[in-house]
């Protein structure tokens, strides 16, 4: 059986990691200052601290659900794991230059979005999902992720261009999910826990994903280019909402699986 203690240890030791990113991004914080008025700057601080709360939080709960569930609570820790320590690096960026992080957030993002995608094979594995599921949601994250740097920050000149590749790139996960193999597998499910979930996180990928566009179209030259300054805003809440909501979806499927198989 499981003991807190061990359970604390764990927290311990994803704290540790997190307290890295904080240790390295020390240097910024010492000399910039948050001013009231930096809204932008103010949701870096938030968001990396939720993200802390959240890996924690992850990692703890991952003990008090069923072994087949652990991995999937294990992922949703390292997502927000990973975004958190890039948010340090991120805010530092932002309050020492007022110019958005861009590196970072792709970094962060070519690390995290294909874990998110793990979590639909891992969630439909017991259900019968297949290798070839989970590689065309990865090959999906892999073209959003690739045209959208190249368009924000290789040739911002053709921004539309590669908006319009990266978007097919999410098109081909919401295909998958809605009408595809994931969602035949989901409806196949014996688990009212998975299906109830499964509905949730498409959701999220649908509608919350779908704020990471109107963040994109913030650029120079496109639709909503007028707004350029709030790009970094934009971005910021779709994390918080997708990375902290998905991994709370997650944990919701894993604890009522858990309680259905007692």
């Amino acid at each position: 059986m499981i003991t807190f203690k061990n359970a604390l240890i764990r927290c311990k030791s994803a704290l540790g990691l997190v307290t890295l990113g904080l240790i390295a991004s020390a240097a910024y914080a010492e000399t910039l200052v948050l001013k009231s008025t930096d809204f932008v700057g103010i949701s870096f601080w938030l968001i990396s601290m939720a993200l802390v709360a959240s890996t924690a939080f992850f990692f703890l709960e991952r003990d008090r659900v069923s072994p087949k569930w652990k991995t999937s609570l294990t992922v949703s820790g390292l997502v927000t794991l990973i975004a958190a320590v890039h948010y340090f690096y991120m805010r530092g960026v932002w309050l020492e230059t007022h110019e958005s992080p861009t590196q970072f957030r792709y970094i962060d993002w070519t690390l995290t979005v294909p874990l998110m995608c793990i979590e639909y094979y891992l969630i439909l594995k017991p259900a019968g999902a297949k290798g070839g599921m989970l590689s065309r949601l990865i090959f999906g994250s892999v073209v959003m992720l690739v045209a959208g740097y190249i368009g924000e920050a290789v040739v911002p000149a053709q921004n539309v261009l590669w908006g319009i590749i990266s978007t097919l790139g999410w098109a081909i996960i919401i295909y998958e999910i809605y009408m595809g193999e994931a969602s035949k597998l989901a409806a196949s499910s014996t688990s009212e826990a998975v299906k109830s979930g499964y509905n949730v996180m498409r959701w999220f990928t649908l509608v919350g994903w779908a704020i990471y566009p109107i963040g994109y179209m913030m650029l120079p030259g496109n639709l909503l280019s007028g707004m350029a300054g709030n790009i970094d805003l934009a971005y910021n809440i779709a994390d918080a909402v997708n990375k902290i909501g998905f991994g709370l979806v997650v944990y919701s499927i894993a604890k009522g699986a858990t309680a259905s198989e007692a």
